[in-house]
């Protein structure tokens, strides 16, 4: 099944620096037809006005993947940890037994990321961060995972069993992968549109897909996509 939610239908704040939106149920939106897609629970799409930010605040238990889309972001935690993630780029954060941290754009241009939140495996982890930048040449870019097979990869580790990949398309290039029984895949484009197994999807829609053994992924014009391939 290949479920598009187009983005006009998606979830909506705005205050006076930011933007968002919800593919899941978040803060005051909240949905039960969108209340998460296996362990993943969140899926923000956020415009983050220059010089302003998310103030110290804390999380518990959770596998929080951060893309940028376009500017950056710095990251500070009460752990010491402090970096900029700039665009095309990722960080992680394990927020395990606790953590507090801020995310500021401290650029004169608007920073604009996906926020994604996975449920981990195993609960009270020591809470850690970590950024990496990534290579954009040909096919999907594995950023973040914490399958079994990706044990050995360059991948930033996940203490969930998910992966998180990207790749930048020419026009008319495609991508193929398949899905192992019981997972699923959850894919944005982030520019562009591009179309699977010959179903449109426009650009910042979300799509859901299950049941689908295999998939091809076609640009239809330039695109890049994000996805996250999750137990379901």
């Amino acid at each position: 099944m290949i479920d598009v939610r187009p983005f006009a239908s998606l979830g909506a704040f705005n205050n006076e620096w930011l933007r968002a939106r919800h593919h899941f149920s978040f803060g005051g939106y909240r949905d039960p037809a969108r209340s998460g897609f296996g362990r993943l629970r969140v899926w923000n799409d956020d415009e983050v006005a220059p010089g302003k930010g998310f103030d110290p605040h804390p999380h518990r238990d959770m596998e929080i993947v951060t893309y940028i889309r376009q500017g950056a972001i710095t990251h500070r935690d009460n752990l010491g940890n402090e970096g900029r993630t700039d665009a095309g780029d990722v960080q992680v954060m394990h927020a395990g037994t606790g953590i507090v941290h801020a995310e500021y754009n401290l650029s004169e241009t608007p920073t604009r990321l996906f926020q994604i939140w996975i449920m981990p495996d195993r609960l009270g982890v020591d809470p850690g961060w970590g950024t990496r930048q990534f290579p954009r040449s040909g096919g999907l870019t594995l950023l973040a995972s914490g399958r079994h097979e990706d044990a050995t990869s360059e991948a930033l580790p996940l203490y969930a069993n998910a992966a998180v990949s990207a790749a930048t398309l020419a026009d008319g290039e495609s991508v193929s992968l398949t899905l192992a029984a019981g997972r699923g895949l959850y894919l944005v484009p982030a520019s562009g549109s591009v179309t699977i197994n010959g179903v449109a999807v426009g650009e910042r829609d979300g799509v859901a897909i299950s049941d689908e053994a295999s998939l091809v992924i076609q640009a239809t014009g330039p695109a890049e996509i994000v996805l996250v391939d999750i137990a379901l």
